[in-house]
């Protein structure tokens, strides 16, 4: 049983996770800083809980230790019988423990990560849930964030805010696995600062959306180019590396080979018409660590402008009476 951190005056429980990659030192560090002294963290009177996510891995440090926890929260898996790996386990105790229906149930969770990637303090949504949507639009609004929506990659699920009925990630990079550095842990918390303070005045009923909000919407993914026996034949251009959020058009590029010669992008890689040779394609994730085991070089996205609705706040505002 890990302890709550609660603040007095307000409304809403906020489950925070950090940890769950347990190479993502950052994050677990600031939870254990917040839970030492909760003045350090201005909630804006919500009660938080206080999670790690993988304390094996995190012991281990080590990005997990039979499977990915970010993609152990999948329903199929979670009602298997016969799927005993750590993280599955931990993953059914999560949501038996702090999930919408647990002994303390939380409705809102902000999962804590970093990455190697050059993504900045960013915002990760999983699917057009208007909870979801509402929240990432309110930081936004304060801190400009951008935000990845992803959704539609049947290669990539069971993700851990989906079990919850409003969830974001907040991913902040570049940062080593397993440093800890004080640019990160800022910019963490500035983001999980704008969270709460966004959540607390949807409770208030005093959130105000923006008239749209910026996404960056997934495409697909891109792998490294291979040769015959599966070892990459290219690696990330310099020109693209920690160049996150910019766009590239076709033939920009993308991967350089050992005789410093580059290889292009072309849209068609993505099953894209060549007519979409001239838009802007915006990467994202370039070069993380630890999606090679994965096949994923980086993330392809298109940046779309969206009106935001006010049944968003509404869906957001009813979230929070959960409780």
């Amino acid at each position: 049983m890990e302890p709550n951190l609660s603040q007095d005056g307000g409304s809403g429980r906020l489950l925070l996770v950090a940890g769950t990659h347990g190479n993502e030192r950052n994050a677990p560090w600031l939870l254990e800083q917040w839970r030492q002294r909760p003045q350090l963290l201005a909630s804006a009177g919500l009660e938080l809980e206080l999670m790690i996510g993988n304390p094996a891995a995190l012991a281990a440090n080590r990005r997990y230790i039979d499977r990915d926890l970010n993609r152990s929260f999948a329903p199929e898996l979670l009602r298997d019988p016969e799927r005993q790996e750590l993280e599955v386990l931990r993953a059914r105790e999560l949501l038996e423990l702090v999930g919408p229906a647990g002994r303390r149930p939380c409705p809102v969770v902000l999962d804590l990560h970093s990455t190697t990637s050059g993504m900045g303090n960013s915002l990760v949504v999983y699917g057009r849930r208007p909870t979801d949507l509402a929240l990432a639009a309110a930081i936004q609004a304060r801190l400009g964030l951008p935000i990845y929506l992803h959704e539609a990659d049947a290669a990539q699920t069971g993700f851990l805010v989906e079990r919850w009925p409003c969830g974001l990630v907040i991913e902040v990079g570049p940062v080593a696995q397993g440093l800890l550095q004080a640019t990160t842990c800022r910019q963490t918390q500035l983001a999980v600062e704008a969270a709460c303070d966004s959540l607390a005045a949807a409770a208030a009923g005093s959130l105000r959306l923006p008239d749209g909000v910026t996404v960056h919407r997934h495409l697909g993914s891109l792998d490294l180019p291979r040769n015959a026996q599966g070892q990459p034949a290219a690696i990330v251009h310099p020109l693209r590396q920690n160049r996150d959020w910019a766009p590239v058009h076709g033939g920009a590029p993308l991967f350089w080979q050992a005789d410093g010669c580059s290889l292009g992008f072309e849209p068609t890689d993505l099953g894209f018409e060549p007519t979409d040779r001239e838009l802007d394609h915006w990467p994202v994730f370039i070069n993380e660590a630890a999606y090679g085991e994965k096949n994923i070089a980086l993330g392809l996205t298109r940046r779309e402008r969206w009106p935001c609705a006010v049944a968003w706040v509404d869906a957001l505002r009813q979230c929070l009476r959960r409780n």
